[in-house]
């Protein structure tokens, strides 16, 4: 190889590792767990206590119920981020979640990307469902999960004005796809003192969703953790260190 085709080569060498370690960055700004880039996030909470929280995305369903009453059964208070098509379509069963003391999050209006979309698109969507969700249940949310759990600019802007937190999550079951014996392993073997659990009781805007593994996914780790020590808290509990 010559001096001028070495040096031509290690060139596309460099270019190509830059643009690689670009596209790392930006896949973690928008959906990197830890990620501060388009907003306050967290992912967990306090370790000081033997205390996690579960979350439910994409609710309210017609499959909600049936989660509220084990949840009812083991006695756990859950954090649900809901879409606020979704409470306008199922009012009764968005009251029914604050009734019995859960904490309600907001997780857009439409359940839309927001990847590449404008500021304005994405503070109308967390606006239209804050008000969805305040008129509805009488709750204004303070907490906030990005569909798919992808950020984008102009985000930052809308939680600052809603006063809103993102949440991201310690572990996803991945119930949308996975059977409820693998979603159980996954949520366990991260299972610790501030884990939050990102689990769903709704697929998006759909309607009569088929959540039947992650129920009972729900119904084999809730006595499973109990056992292991752990209490069930709400997001704003667990990051609460006094709580």
């Amino acid at each position: 190889m010559t001096p001028m085709l070495q040096s031509s080569n290690m060139r596309g060498l460099a270019v190509a590792g830059t643009i690689a370690a670009a596209s790392a960055l930006a896949a973690w700004a928008v959906r990197g767990r830890s990620s501060p880039v388009f907003g306050p996030s967290i992912y967990r909470g306090s370790a000081a206590r033997r205390s996690l929280a579960l979350t439910f995305d994409d609710g309210p369903s017609e499959a909600t119920p049936g989660l509220l009453r084990i949840l009812d059964e083991f006695g756990a208070a859950a954090t649900f981020f809901v879409c606020g098509r979704n409470v306008e379509r199922l009012p009764g069963v968005a009251r029914e979640v604050a009734a019995r003391g859960h904490e309600i999050g907001n997780h857009s209006w439409s359940h839309a990307r927001f990847w590449l979309r404008s500021p304005a698109f994405i503070a109308q969507e967390l606006a239209r469902a804050q008000s969805a969700i305040r008129e509805t249940t009488g709750r204004t949310p303070t907490l906030f999960r990005a569909p798919f759990g992808a950020r984008w600019f102009g985000l930052r802007q809308a939680q600052r004005q809603m006063n809103l937190l993102g949440v991201m999550w310690t572990v996803v079951g991945l119930d949308w796809k996975l059977p409820a014996e693998r979603i159980a392993r996954r949520v366990l073997a991260a299972a610790s003192n501030g884990a939050i659990v990102c689990l769903h009781d709704g697929r998006g805007l759909e309607p009569n969703p088929d959540i039947h593994e992650t129920l009972a996914a729900v119904s084999r780790l809730l006595p499973e953790l109990r056992g292991r020590g752990f209490a069930f808290e709400t997001v704003s509990q667990l990051l609460c260190p006094n709580h």
